[in-house]
């Protein structure tokens, strides 16, 4: 009899994170090889707690909501932000939870710390001799992981930020006013999503000025210095800024107050309204901070159709990879050509990507620390082609309904109990 798989997802949301869980779903539910699929609502504290749709049943009445899936942001089987322990009892309830649903195969969709969720429990299965084929699919927006070429969701971000910028520079041409919007982009350690802003810069327009990313030590002073440089030649200046941009000594610029997230990063905003009040007070001309926050990887009416078909096929990757025996990986992808634009799949050891981080090689940032090199640009511009088919109704995006999640127990439990 065909064992059944779970999945779930992890950390921070992402434009196409759903896309991945459609071609999970969209390849079991052909399959013959797979029984059910379950969903673990909120991550591996749901599956603590036995809190598990069944995404068969669910999906099967209604195979359209696939594609409806595949284009709808954010996540359909909710989040967390937990790591696994060495706690054995921790250990022993999870695989009560496997035993129960008959489960084969574990997928988990989430960055490189919910990866290390991943490599704990297949390094756990192997040191138990527990045949479960654990896999992990990768995601985020700061695409700060190692081990692929690019992380799905990044394209979409990638995209978003650009499109902010050049709506912006084309809001403040029309002013002959000396003015200066700061745009504070994602990325506490890894500058990429601050770099694609320079997407913007297409027929002539110079937008973004000035780009800062925290992989390069930033001075305020400089900093103060090539505003004033930029305002002697145009009268608005646009700066994209990473959150997470530091000093020569290391300390965040935005750092004072800051709290942490559940994986103990520390969770940072307000760089852009601190230098807003500092050019302000040094230079004294109209400044506005603007903070795109969460609508960085909320924005799926943007999202790249590369990002989404990427996505959605390392889905089909992962379970393709579960079904035929491979454990403790996780599906990537490799860039074979920028022109024309070509990747391969493929599978990864989970231990290149858990814990590990990918910054913005210094090669690609200007000499001056404020720009960034045509190497990056080309990098970039794949990412965000194509015009996702996001449905729409009643003149606003359709996305998939996620009312489910306000339940502590699913209306889609296993149906057999």
């Amino acid at each position: 009899m065909a064992k059944n798989l779970i999945i779930g997802q992890s950390g921070g949301p992402t434009a196409v994170i759903n896309s991945s869980l459609a071609g999970v779903i969209d390849y079991v539910l052909a399959s013959d090889k797979i029984g059910t699929v379950y969903g673990m609502i909120n991550g591996v504290e749901g599956l603590l707690e036995d809190n598990v749709v069944n995404l068969s049943s669910m999906f099967e009445q209604m195979p359209h909501e696939v594609n409806r899936l595949k284009h709808s942001p954010a996540m359909f089987l909710g989040s967390c932000r937990y790591k696994l322990s060495h706690n054995e009892d921790e250990y022993n309830r999870i695989f009560e939870t496997f035993r129960k649903y008959d489960i084969g195969y574990f997928i988990y969709i989430g960055g490189n710390d919910s990866m290390d969720t991943v490599k704990k429990l297949a390094d756990y299965t192997k040191e138990k001799g527990i045949d479960i084929k654990v896999v992990g699919i990768p995601k985020t927006v700061d695409n700060d992981l190692a081990g692929i070429d690019h992380s799905p969701g990044f394209g979409s971000a990638a995209k978003y930020i650009a499109t902010c910028v050049r709506n912006v520079a084309y809001d403040t041409s029309i002013y002959s006013i000396k003015s200066v919007h700061i745009i504070e982009a994602m990325g506490r350690n890894a500058g990429w999503l601050t770099a694609a802003s320079v997407l913007a810069r297409q027929d002539n327009m110079p937008a973004p000025h000035l780009v800062y990313l925290p992989e390069v030590p930033f001075s305020v002073d400089k900093f103060l210095r090539e505003v004033e440089e930029k305002l002697a030649v145009y009268n608005s200046v646009i700066v994209v800024v990473s959150e997470g941009i530091r000093d020569e000594e290391g300390n965040y610029i935005a750092e004072g107050g800051c709290s942490q997230d559940g994986f103990g990063h520390a969770q940072l905003s307000g760089v852009g309204a601190y230098l807003k009040t500092v050019i302000e007070d040094k230079i004294g001309c109209k400044v506005r901070a603007l903070e795109p926050s969460v609508l960085q990887r909320s924005a799926g009416h943007i999202a790249s159709l590369c990002d989404v078909n990427e996505a959605f096929n390392l889905g089909t990757v992962a379970v393709t990879a579960a079904e035929n025996g491979e454990t403790g990986v996780f599906a990537t992808l490799r860039r074979l050509s920028d022109k024309p634009y070509c990747v391969e799949y493929g599978t990864e050891k989970i231990e290149v990507v858990a814990n590990a981080e990918k910054v913005v090689p210094r090669e690609w940032i200007n000499d001056e620390g404020n720009d960034v090199t045509d190497d990056m640009v080309r990098y970039l511009k794949p990412l965000i082609r194509g015009v996702a088919q996001t449905p729409y109704r009643a003149g606003l995006p359709d996305y998939i309904d996620i009312r489910h999640l306000d339940v502590t127990k699913q209306k889609y439990k296993n149906e057999d109990e």
